[in-house]
């Protein structure tokens, strides 16, 4: 009776990890999708789609199905989250949700293996197993906007030399993201996007705000706002574009002042816990050793 259930579990399990990771290994190629969309219709040509590929949507729209129901279907939020950590690709969000499911699941199954207080272990992996998907993420998040605030003041610079050369600021955008092409890969990356959105007609200021939405970035937000007033007003774009050079200068120096004063605090625990601990042992320990000495004697 225990093998049949245990059967049983172990079916359901195998059955459960197979639907979730069905959208990785089951998604059909990028022209199949096209020619999908295409004939996806009540027209007769319907029937033009192989079996296989009726069978490999049906296990899709059934894996999602599932997403949904346990309310893993992800949200605008979660969309924006990975926009922000450049994760663009087709299978990243069934990445994510997958992970969210089968970590901790992960994390249960391990914790059973512990014995005493074996119900309790189950928890505490099983919740650091749901919450480690979103804390890499997160992670990600982060590590990019610090990458695209370090290259923010040379591109900027960039942009003033290129646009008082006589480059218009879309002309300029597309010369600089090539230059910064392999310094700065991430900002490369957000230049290249507002370059495409602009070539698909949406306007100049509304692709420039979906940069500042997506890096989630006060310079951007501010550059926004410095181009909103220069096309309102009138105001030369090179004036404009070299006095907030000057600022984003100004505020990169302030951060580097600012992390150099923190430094002297950051060192006094390390100074307290480790330095003075051995200097205290190299100066006090011989005499400590001979009064030890001299009174045993």
């Amino acid at each position: 009776m225990d093998l049949i259930f245990y059967i049983a579990i172990g079916v359901m399990v195998a059955s459960m990890v197979a639907l979730l990771c069905a959208p990785l290994f089951l998604r059909p190629a990028r022209h199949e999708r096209r020619m999908l969309d295409i004939v996806k219709s009540e027209r007769p040509d319907l029937r033009t789609i192989s079996d296989k590929e009726l069978l490999r949507e049906k296990v899709l729209n059934l894996a999602r199905a599932f997403h949904s129901r346990i309310g893993f279907s992800g949200d605008d939020k979660l969309k924006a989250k990975m926009l922000s950590a450049g994760l663009r690709g087709s299978n990243t969000k069934d990445v994510y949700l997958t992970a969210r499911v089968l970590v901790p699941l992960a994390g249960i199954a391990g914790g059973s293996f512990i014995p005493g207080s074996t119900f309790m272990w189950c928890l505490v992996f099983g919740g650091l197993g749901y919450l480690i998907p979103d804390i890499w993420l997160t992670r990600i998040v982060k590590r990019r906007q610090k990458r695209i605030q370090k290259s923010i003041p040379d591109a900027i610079d960039l942009l003033v030399i290129c646009v008082e050369a006589g480059l218009g600021l879309d002309q300029a955008l597309l010369r600089i993201g090539q230059e910064i092409k392999v310094s700065h890969p991430d900002l490369h990356e957000e230049f290249m996007q507002i370059n495409l959105e602009q070539r698909a007609g949406k306007p100049r200021l509304d692709a420039w705000q979906g940069l500042a939405d997506r890096t989630k970035l006060q310079e951007f937000s501010s550059l926004v706002t410095m181009l909103t007033q220069t096309d309102r007003f009138g105001t030369p774009i090179v004036r404009a574009l070299s006095r907030f050079a000057e600022e984003i200068r100004t505020k990169r120096r302030q951060r580097a002042e600012e992390a150099a004063a923190k430094t002297k605090i950051k060192i006094l625990f390390p100074l307290v816990l480790f330095i003075f601990p051995c200097i205290f042992i190299v100066l006090i320990g011989p005499a400590v050793l001979s009064l030890m000495q001299t009174l045993g004697q």
